[in-house]
């Protein structure tokens, strides 16, 4: 039966059981059986980074129990595209593998996320087609093929995401470690102006424009050495009850 629909390959002279099962646009990747034995196999293309659209290839299993490719006759094209799959995810381990910034992971995640569900929906038809065609070794052996696709792709889907966490917790440790480093530098410093305050107070009250008392002028360096001892206890006290800003490990 000439069929209508523009998506399907010309030379595909579908039942009309088949046909009925179909719809204007090509849908998910799936396993259609007919009335009279006819099955109708609609997987994707792999999917390119970035792109939402998929592109569909068609395998056709007619009466004379034949099967027909969008391209060639048989299954040769289904075994070519399981083997682009393949590539794809090997390409990627490869590069999670020497990956040395958080955006080379993040660009693997946003291509190993669609490889992972077309791998799965491809193993599902082609499970559903081998179990409607149990004699059938050669898809069989495709079944298989695309069962090691689908668990190739979680796997490098699931190494990706754990590689980005680690950098994220890599990241966070550098962030901790300089904090902990500038807020040191601070309490090393408060503490120095913590030191030479008392001498500055009395420098500054000293150096007014006001006539001090003849006991003062001449107790200059008692008062000098009394604001550097003042200044020492402050440090010692606020040294000995923060531990110096650092905490000793039990």
């Amino acid at each position: 039966m000439v069929h209508e629909l523009t998506y399907l390959p010309q030379k595909f002279l579908l039942e009309t059981g088949l046909l009925d099962q179909l719809s204007s646009r090509m849908g998910c990747q799936r396993c259609i059986l007919g009335q009279h034995g006819e099955m109708l196999l609609v997987v994707h293309e792999v999917p390119e980074p970035g792109v939402p659209e998929r592109k569909a290839l068609f395998f056709w299993y007619d009466s004379s129990k034949e099967w027909h490719g969008s391209v060639t006759d048989g299954l040769v094209d289904l075994q070519k595209l399981l083997e682009r799959y393949a590539q794809a995810i090997d390409v990627h381990e490869a590069v999670v593998d020497d990956a040395d910034t958080a955006k080379e992971i993040f660009t693997i995640l946003r291509h190993a996320g669609p490889l992972a569900r077309s791998t799965r929906n491809l193993f599902l038809c082609l499970q559903e087609a081998a179990a409607l065609f149990p004699k059938d070794k050669e898809l069989r052996s495709l079944r298989d093929r695309a069962h090691e696709n689908e668990r190739a792709a979680e796997l490098l889907y699931a190494d990706a995401r754990v590689a980005l966490e680690f950098f994220r917790a890599e990241r966070a440790e550098e962030q901790a470690r300089s904090s902990e480093r500038l807020a040191k530098l601070g309490f090393r410093l408060n503490l120095m102006a913590g030191f030479f305050l008392p001498l500055v107070a009395l420098g500054g009250l000293m150096g007014m424009n006001v006539k001090l008392p003849y006991f003062v002028q001449s107790a200059f360096w008692w008062i000098f050495f009394g604001g550097l001892i003042f200044g020492a206890i402050i440090l010692f006290v606020a040294g000995y009850k923060t531990g110096d800003g650092e905490d000793e490990e039990p």
